[in-house]
């Protein structure tokens, strides 16, 4: 079977990776903009192109004689990429265009959400103009501002963390709608956590729950990233939360995906992604995705016990029902490697030498290669990932694996730690006591 593979990032790297290890040995083709030199060996071939150059991408697949592809960035959905596969008869593992503005388009995401009455929607307005913005921010009190198209992770801001105040969360609302339309919606407190899911459009196979660090710094400080690692547990769920909080997560996700197809008449097909906040009133959405995250993605592929392409083509043929998708019982924990001054001012084109891995498993994300050396790029360059029977003994097998990792380059050590798990325990405990009280 040839199967292509869309996207070079860190997340695209650890699909590659499993599409690789199916006991059906498929050839893998790949499209990436950059070269990813970890999915360029496991590729038969490759095509250095934008993703989102749909033409060009139809026109390799075709001339490769591809069976079924994979999305796996969030811009070739944008722009339509499923749809014009599906003309020429290849399948994809991603969601058409019409169904995936769940996540590039916020604006449409949150009022489809309140229309439909799917539980864990916070108070929002969408505002495409300044008019009413600074009574309803006012109103509100604490916000959060948010771009309604994509922003790769980085365009959300909330007063108390990026924003001090309700004037500047009015200012930089301004900012963004110069070029788009604001949604402004009330700040939820609690615990983040990430839950996804295989969909054939009606059935979903859930992946093990994993809480992503957007922060770049240590304890949670600094600006928003596309993401500086993430672990999971053993169970399916995270030490801070309970079984009843992902069954809630769940049955907002099948019902989402059941109301996308009843609107838009169209099968969510591929991966949704429901990015959510544990409260005092039970799980919030934050956004959905139409795909894997990344860096999830990475704690996630590595413990798919079910062949990945039994699951691919369970989803494009409507039959997930009668697939057991199994993952491993292991913790796992994913830290990356970004270069210096990463997001704000990131010193690229410097040389990372890998050394020893030990038991990690290395994915390249954004780098260089050149004469058999690999550099920085402006973006994140390379996650290591430990997989282990706890958290913690995860935790170490990945940091063992950075501290292997030179350059000039920054990393946050505290993922997956006992002491900051311990942080997050400690208060979602104190949440649940305040909806007590």
């Amino acid at each position: 079977m040839n199967v292509l593979l869309i996207g070079g990032g860190g997340r695209e790297h650890a699909i590659a990776e499993t599409i690789a290890r199916s006991k059906r040995e498929p050839q893998l083709y790949a499209i990436m903009s950059k070269k990813n030199p970890g999915i360029a060996k496991l590729c038969r071939d490759f095509l250095l192109e934008k993703e989102t150059n749909v033409e060009k991408v139809v026109e390799y697949a075709t001339s490769q004689k591809i069976d079924i592809a994979f999305i796996g960035p969030e811009a070739p959905l944008a722009a339509g990429l499923v749809d014009a596969l599906e003309k020429v008869k290849i399948p994809s593992v991603g969601p058409k265009k019409d169904v995936a503005q769940i996540e590039f388009d916020k604006s449409w995401s949150r009022t489809f959400m309140k229309e439909e009455n799917i539980e864990g929607c916070p108070a929002f307005k969408v505002f495409n103009d300044e008019n009413g913005l600074k009574e309803y921010i006012e109103e509100l009190g604490d916000v959060a501002i948010k771009p309604a198209g994509l922003t790769g992770g980085k365009g959300v801001k909330v007063i108390g963390d990026q924003l001090p105040d309700t004037t500047d969360a009015y200012e930089y609302a301004l900012g963004i709608l110069e070029k788009d339309s604001v949604i402004v919606e009330e700040k939820l407190k609690g615990e983040e956590f990430t839950l996804q899911a295989f969909v054939d459009g009606s059935t979903l196979a859930f992946t093990p729950c994993v809480q992503d660090h957007k922060r770049a710094f240590e304890n949670d400080l600094g600006p928003n990233t596309g993401g500086m690692g993430a672990y999971s547990d053993t169970d399916v769920i995270l030490p801070f939360m309970m079984v009843d909080d992902l069954e809630k997560a769940k049955a907002i996700m099948q019902k989402t995906v059941e109301k996308l197809c009843e609107v838009t008449g169209i099968p969510y097909q591929g991966i949704l992604y429901g990015q959510f906040i544990l409260t005092s009133k039970g799980p919030k959405v934050i956004e959905f995705n139409a795909r894997f995250g990344d860096p999830e993605a990475m704690n996630i592929m590595p413990l798919l016990e079910t062949d990945i392409l039994d699951v691919m083509e369970a989803i494009v043929e409507g039959r997930l029902e009668d697939l057991d998708v199994v993952f491993s019982k292991k913790a796992t924990v994913c830290k990356y490697v970004v270069p210096a001054g990463y997001p704000d001012n990131p010193d690229s084109d410097k040389e990372i030498v890998f050394g020893d891995m030990g038991d990690a498993i290395l994915f390249y994300s954004s780098v260089d290669e050149k004469d058999g050396k690999i550099y920085t790029s402006t973006s994140r360059a390379a996650a290591v990932v430990g997989i282990a029977d706890s958290i913690s003994k995860a935790e170490r097998i990945a940091q063992d694996a950075l501290e292997n990792i030179i350059g000039d380059l920054h990393s946050r050590r505290d993922i997956g730690t006992r002491a900051l798990v311990r942080k997050k325990v400690t208060h979602m405990n104190k949440i649940r006591e305040q909806k007590q009280s």
